[in-house]
């Protein structure tokens, strides 16, 4: 009984793991989760700008603290859910050190402050207007967006590959920051004692000149801090024209790593598929050696709870394994065209049998897959709205026309 209970358990977060992690498309629940989570953050935001407006607070003020009242229990909700799914975003590491390492992690400091200071008040309401400071860290939540959109997890990938050169360029700039503001209260301190005041007066000075900015409201009188001014706004020019350079160079080598993957792709005329087994699979227990893989046909990769395996002859697969299978694509005069529709609500072949479809013979149903389950497509099985039906047609090559 209790194993039982456990398998249950292991099942529900796995299905709530995939609900929650973005870009997981692949069943309607999933898909409908991200599109809640981003209409809740962005009516969120809206609310919070809303309310700024004296004329709008003034007559929807009570609507819009609603609004932010459902939208950060949504947040709350979410934040838990993440909690009970922690050991599967970090299978390697064991539940208490899997939470730690949630909490801890950027998405997860986020997903905290995204409500809790809303509700802390309640317990230091002295506290008010500080907590009110961090909900503007909501907005960081919009980064998940990144799981959509290959251009932006390029800049992220740029600016972790590139750290270290930022980091030094940052602490140059920091240093020659204090070295300018010590060198414009030696200068400027006696001319205007009451704009530098101390070494660290200059700071502001220094800031808006290295980073180009210039204010305007502090500025050296004397014809020495002049000159000295003119230098180090060129100094200015220089340093952060450096960290420009690191993150450009670090954009074209990016893409040009992905023009070559994706030329070799093109030139070798591979082609990727990933499964995983189940214990019911034929494979499952077996040495790679006795799988008598067609001609043509590779075992690229073996994934193992989170680890990669070399997927040598001797390696035994078990059950749960991710296995990226590669091949050849398929040289001759015929072309193969794979086609996906989902059924409608009006669709013609709702509540029909497959036996009694009205298709070419050239075209047969390979797949079905219904609410997350792939179901093998007999004649008797019965078609219903919202199946993704998965056609394999073959035609003709046409050739080059003359």
């Amino acid at each position: 009984m209790k194993e039982a209970s456990k398998k249950r358990i292991t099942l529900l977060r796995q299905r709530i793991f995939r609900m929650v992690s973005v870009g997981v498309v692949d069943d309607p629940i999933n898909q409908s989760y991200d599109i809640v989570s981003t209409l809740a953050l962005l009516v969120n935001l809206v609310a919070a700008f809303a309310v700024t407006f004296d004329n709008v607070r003034a007559v929807h003020g009570p609507l819009l603290a609603r609004v932010e009242a459902v939208t950060v229990f949504f947040f709350a909700v979410d934040y838990v859910l993440r909690l009970f799914t922690a050991n599967n975003l970090y299978p390697d590491l064991d539940e208490l050190h899997s939470l730690r390492r949630y909490m801890l992690s950027f998405d997860g400091i986020v997903d905290l402050l995204s409500f809790l200071p809303y509700y802390l008040p309640v317990f230091f309401p002295a506290g008010a207007a500080v907590f009110r400071l961090f909900r503007i860290v909501r907005i960081f939540r919009l980064f998940r967006i990144n799981a959509y959109y290959d251009s932006l997890n390029v800049i992220t990938e740029v600016i972790v590959g590139k750290k270290q050169q930022l980091l030094s360029s940052v602490f140059i700039i920091g240093v020659l920051m204090m070295a300018s503001s010590l060198c414009m209260y030696s200068v400027e301190h006696d001319a205007q004692p009451d704009v530098f005041r101390n070494a660290f007066s200059g700071i502001w000075w220094a800031v808006s000149t290295l980073l180009t900015v210039g204010y305007g409201d502090i500025y050296p009188i004397t014809p020495l801090g002049k000159a000295i001014s003119i230098l180090i706004t060129f100094l200015g020019v220089l340093m952060v024209a450096i960290p420009t350079g690191i993150l450009s160079a670090g954009f074209v080598e990016q893409y040009s790593r992905f023009k070559r993957i994706g030329d070799f792709a093109q030139e070798e005329d591979l082609n990727f598929v990933t499964v995983e087994l189940s214990a019911k699979d034929a494979w499952s227990g077996k040495c790679i050696k006795d799988l008598q893989l067609p001609r043509g046909l590779i075992i690229a990769v073996v994934r193992r709870e989170g680890s990669t395996v070399v997927p040598r002859g001797d390696v035994v697969l078990k059950p749960g394994d991710k296995i990226i299978l590669c091949a050849e694509a398929l040289r001759d005069d015929r072309m193969v065209n794979l086609k996906e529709i989902t059924l409608r609500k009006n669709h013609d072949w709702n509540g029909s049998a497959i036996r009694d479809l009205d298709i070419s013979r050239q075209t047969y149903i390979v797949m079905v897959r219904r609410r997350g389950t792939m179901l093998v497509p007999h004649g008797s099985l019965v078609l219903m709205e919202g199946d993704v039906v998965i056609l394999y047609t073959k035609e003709r090559n046409p050739g080059p026309s003359r």
